[in-house]
């Protein structure tokens, strides 16, 4: 019974450590990037610039609670759905 038992642990270590890589390698930093990013999306205020998932730049005029409103030019302002912001652009970066 020992050794049988030994031998079904060694065949599954090689799936274990494949489990393990994928994990490191891939999951994690995936949850790490969601946390960042839904951060980002909680800190959103007016004023700040942001990139659209659709690629527009704007700013933002007013957040509420699931949406925020845009301003895309000196007329146009629109509302949109907090989830398709991709990212917010820092004074620093040119958009």
């Amino acid at each position: 019974m020992g050794a049988e038992q030994g031998s079904m642990i060694g065949s599954f270590l090689p799936l274990i450590i494949l489990f393990a890589i994928f994990y490191f390698l891939i999951i994690r930093p995936q949850q790490k990037h969601q946390k960042a990013h839904k951060a980002m999306l909680e800190g959103l205020t007016k004023g700040d610039k942001i990139i659209t998932t659709g690629g527009l730049i704007a700013d933002i005029v007013k957040t509420e609670e699931d949406f925020i409103k845009i301003k895309l030019n000196e007329d146009t302002v629109v509302k949109l759905d907090r989830a398709f912001v991709a990212k917010k652009v820092d004074s620093g970066e040119n958009a």
